[in-house]
């Protein structure tokens, strides 16, 4: 950063360090394309213009995800699809992708979500069987693996997210990544307003550069802790922790389903008062008028998700060993454990 400064390229609209970023994106994820941008939520809108979608096409989506997706399919032109979650996961339910899929469906936008991993060679292949274009948020799991490749790099095209709470972060920014030159080309045309108009600027690419070669060792530390703390609550009938996914997660938020959703304002509170960073999930879309979507049954997973998760914020997991421990037995003797 301070280099980025002497030099003078923290004022350019051309330098060095973002084309340098791109370009270690492109090479952690094995993929020849990266393109930086504002922030992780236009990623997603200039992923969905770059597949060059019909007006109007469905895009199915998890009825529960961050709330930037539902908006972005819709600033695109899209109709989004709700379809329901896989049980006790915050993954969209292969099982019922098919049965959801229309003859005006042309995407999915699949996301990995709390330390959860979507099924990606099983969303591949049912989207290839069905000639359908795959987008995938990446934004909270950089790093994550899935089989012997990237979280990020199974789709059509994938997002990521330097926000000022993200593993790789810089305040603000996002990518777009993918192996498709023609992708690539269309999002670059879409972000050309005589330049880039939602760009990531010199100095947020100076300051991320030196993250990413860290990134693989503080995963595996947070997966670490992860460990401890989901064996800390193993036995509770007051958290309930995920089914197993597939492949190694990366940790921005670890999350829980509350036994009992009526306890979760308390049970925050009384985290927070102990200065542990806990909140409520996203609010889903399964109460979305049908004006604005089309739903897939009548979703009880991602409304059960939607009012009963809990995450926690990753700062504690790369944390001094006592202040882990001490948030492992504040979590712990909250259940009852």
């Amino acid at each position: 950063m301070l280099a980025a400064y002497a030099d003078g390229s923290w004022g350019k609209y051309h330098g060095a360090y973002v084309p340098r970023w791109e370009a270690e994106l492109a090479a952690y994820h094995a993929v020849p394309h990266a393109l930086t941008c504002a922030s992780g939520t236009i990623a997603v809108e200039i992923a969905l213009r770059a597949l060059n979608l019909p007006e109007n096409a469905e895009v199915l989506l998890a009825a529960y995800d961050f709330a930037g997706n539902f908006r972005a399919i819709q600033a695109a032109g899209l109709r989004p699809v709700l379809v329901d979650l896989a049980p006790d996961s915050w993954r969209i339910d292969t099982a019922q992708i098919e049965a959801a899929i229309t003859p005006e469906t042309h995407g999915i936008l699949v996301s990995h979500l709390h330390g959860d991993l979507a099924e990606m060679p099983k969303i591949m292949e049912i989207a290839e069987r069905n000639q359908l274009q795959v987008v995938e948020d990446a934004c909270q799991s950089p790093g994550a693996m899935i089989g012997d490749r990237k979280a990020g790099t199974w789709g059509d095209v994938a997002t990521l997210s330097f926000g000022g709470s993200k593993l790789l972060t810089a305040g603000r920014g996002g990518a777009v990544i993918t192996s498709r030159a023609d992708i690539q080309q269309r999002a670059k045309i879409f972000c050309e307003r005589g330049n880039h108009a939602f760009p990531l600027s010199e100095l947020q690419a100076a300051v991320l550069s030196p993250q990413l070669a860290k990134l693989d060792a503080w995963n595996q530390r947070r997966t670490a802790a992860v460990a401890r703390l989901r064996d800390a609550t193993r036995n509770s009938a007051f958290w309930i922790s995920p089914a197993p996914c597939e492949g190694n997660a990366a940790y921005y938020k670890v999350g829980w389903f509350l036994a009992d959703p009526a306890t979760r304002a308390a049970t925050s509170a009384r985290l927070r008062e102990a200065s542990i960073a806990v909140d409520a999930g996203f609010r889903g879309f399964a109460r979305r008028p049908s004006t604005w979507c089309r739903k897939v049954g009548a979703l009880p997973q991602a409304r059960r998700a939607a009012e009963a998760t809990v995450t926690l914020h990753h700062p504690v997991l790369l944390a001094s060993e006592a202040e882990l421990t001490r948030t492992i037995d504040v979590i712990a003797a909250l259940a009852g454990a």
